[in-house]
């Protein structure tokens, strides 16, 4: 199986973590904090979960989810991510992050801003419209009726094939939505966002959303 590689240990972080093992997967979690400040969370993981530095987290994954702060990407390390595949979970938020202009002026994308801060690594934006608690709660078998679909977005076709696979593999169908450019269509304050949805019905409202300015 995988071994998962996730830098943040928050909801997100955390809840990716009990799906990825539930499938049989490895997880390997980093936090800012240090790998002493996850013992509780490893423990309630379990056996197939380990903490480690933001840096080891990076080199164990197969693929490698980010869920940290949006104004926190540019710490990330870059060399040992470099050809990996790099799920990007993020939104942007202003309260939390303070206000970035390009993303106030509908100039670039969360995922853009990753990509290029990680010129060599492939990221593909995912996980970001589903609530935390949803990821082990929602997952469901492949062939399930009505199976609840997450979209993707990358520049990568290999990327988003690798993925795809993954989110089948935790119990979602994957709807490739195009390139990074177009992930605000299921971002913060979108019809699409936080909603359960088949795969039908995030390539509609994923096509219907418009573009408004941040607030």
């Amino acid at each position: 199986m995988t071994t998962l590689g996730i830098i943040g240990a928050g909801n997100i972080g955390s809840n990716v973590a009990k799906a990825a093992l539930a499938a049989g997967h490895d997880v390997v979690i980093a936090n800012s904090r240090g790998p002493e400040t996850l013992t509780d969370l490893v423990g309630e993981l379990g056996d197939h979960a380990r903490a480690a530095t933001i840096e080891d987290a990076a080199t164990a994954g197969d693929l490698v989810l980010v869920a940290i702060p949006l104004a926190a990407i540019d710490t990330l390390p870059t060399a040992p991510l470099a050809g990996k595949v790099v799920l990007d979970a993020n939104n942007y938020y202003p309260g939390r992050d303070g206000r970035i202009a390009a993303l106030d002026e509908n100039l670039e994308t969360t995922s853009g801003l990753l990509q290029r801060h990680l010129p060599q690594s492939h990221v593909v934006k995912a996980f970001n419209h589903i609530n935390a608690r949803d990821i082990p709660a929602d997952a469901t078998p492949a062939g399930t009726a009505d199976r609840r679909a997450l979209g993707i977005f990358g520049e990568d076709p290999d990327a988003k094939r690798v993925a795809a696979a993954f989110l089948d593999s935790v119990g979602y169908d994957a709807v490739d939505l195009g390139g990074l450019a177009e992930s605000w269509r299921l971002e913060r304050d979108t019809p699409g966002y936080g909603k359960p949805m088949t795969a039908a019905q995030v390539r509609e409202i994923a096509a219907a959303t418009e573009r408004v300015v941040q607030q």
